[in-house]
Formats: C-alpha cells, structure tokens, sequence
C-alpha cells in the first residue's frame, strides 16, 4: 500500500481522504452563537472540537475565518484555538468569506478542490461561500451538525438552497469515520477512538466498555487539550 507522509494512502473514488480535502470553520464566535435557536449550543460546541481534533489528527489543512471579531462577534471560541493553538483566523468584514480574497487564497494554497466546511450561521456565512465555491468547481461537504442558525426554518432552508446547489451534506462524525476509513489504519487508530469516547456519547461509552468488558483493557485516560489559562488567572 502507498504511502502519504508516512501514512497509508486511503483510496478515493469520490471519497473524502486525508490527502484531498481541506477543512474550513468560519464563525466560530460568541455572538454568532447566541444567535443560534435550532440546535442545543453545547452540542455545536462539541461537535466543531470533535471535528477540529480529527483535522489535527489526520493533518488535514484547515482554514479558520472570523467576521468583525473586535467590534461585534468577539474571538474564536476558545476551545478551538485550544485545538489550532498555531492557526491565525482570517479576519473578515463580509458575511459572505467567498467575498474575502485572502480566505479565497487559503483555500486555494491548499491545493485541494474538496472543502469541508462547518460554521454559523448557516443561512448566510456556511449557504453563501457554499454556493459561491462550487460555483467556482469545488467541491462542498456541509457539516451540518457543526452549524446553526436563528430558527430550524433558516436551517433547515439553507440546508436545501446549498444541497440543490451540489453541496454534500455530512456530519462531524461521519468525516471523521471517512477519513479513518480500516479500523487497520493503526496509525490513527487510536487517536480517533480518544476523540469517539470524548465527543461522541454512546458510541464512545460503548467503546470503553468494549475495551475494559470484553478485552480487559485499562480504563483510559484520554488526552488534555487544555484551553490556555489567563496568567492572573493562575493567582
């Protein structure tokens, strides 16, 4: 089997793979969220860390985009940059980040014509570059339960607009089981069963007893992504 910096090589055939797509979070920010009515908050939260965590594990590039962070939207939420301690976000005044040449140049930097993409609110900042990038012959997997909106008719409204323009609708944890693809994979086997048994309810309580139940496994002690803690605040 051929190999991709040093990992096994996932094949294709319209598949997303670690070596084919790029993964973009637009909006990530304390308004943006506020503003969310369909879906529980803490579950968006959740579900965008679980997807930022499969990004770094299968080191697929990822573009994070943020719109008027100081005069209206605040920072990314922290537990992202805890993820993308190293990423800076693409800073923005339009609604719409297709509009933004510098978030246009990352995404085409990367090479990649497959873009996943996940962010709020999804009747503008996720249906707009949505339609704009395939316009432009990319290919778009919405993340659907990464995004949000102010009612679940605006959701559920741009969810078709972006579906009847091409778009692939998927969720956090299906782009994660694509890219892993063989339990076989043991390169990131292990890192994408800490993330299933924190992020992913049942299917990870099943997993741990699984392991300690049936294989007779210690308990596991999963990793630490701290969120970085003020100075004053260690005090």
């Amino acid at each position: 089997m051929s190999t991709v910096n040093g990992r096994a090589k996932r094949s294709e055939k319209g598949l997303l793979t670690p070596d084919n797509c790029v993964f973009t979070i637009i909006d990530l920010q304390p308004q943006m969220l506020f503003g969310v009515a369909n879906f529980d908050r803490q579950s968006i939260i959740n579900n965008n860390v679980a997807l930022s965590k499969a990004a770094r594990v299968f080191d697929v590039p990822v573009v994070l985009s943020t719109v008027e962070s100081k005069s209206f939207s605040g920072n990314v939420w922290p537990q992202i940059q805890a993820v993308f301690p190293g990423v800076e976000p693409i800073e923005r005044s339009s609604m719409n980040a297709w509009d933004d040449e510098n978030f246009v140049a990352a995404i085409q930097k990367s090479g990649r014509k497959k873009i996943v993409l996940a962010g709020l609110w999804t009747e503008t900042c996720v249906a707009l570059p949505t339609i704009q990038a395939i316009h432009d012959g990319y290919e778009v997997y919405v993340v659907e339960d990464c995004c949000g909106d102010v009612s679940q008719l605006a959701h559920d409204n741009a969810m078709k607009r972006v579906i009847q323009a091409g778009a692939k609708p998927v969720t956090s944890l299906s782009v994660m089981l694509e890219l892993q693809r063989d339990w076989a994979q043991v390169d990131t086997y292990a890192a994408v069963m800490d993330i299933v048994k924190e992020h992913y309810g049942a299917y990870g309580v099943g997993v741990e007893y699984a392991n300690t139940m049936v294989h007779g496994a210690p308990a596991t002690r999963l990793p630490a992504y701290v969120v970085p803690v003020a100075e004053d605040a260690r005090r």
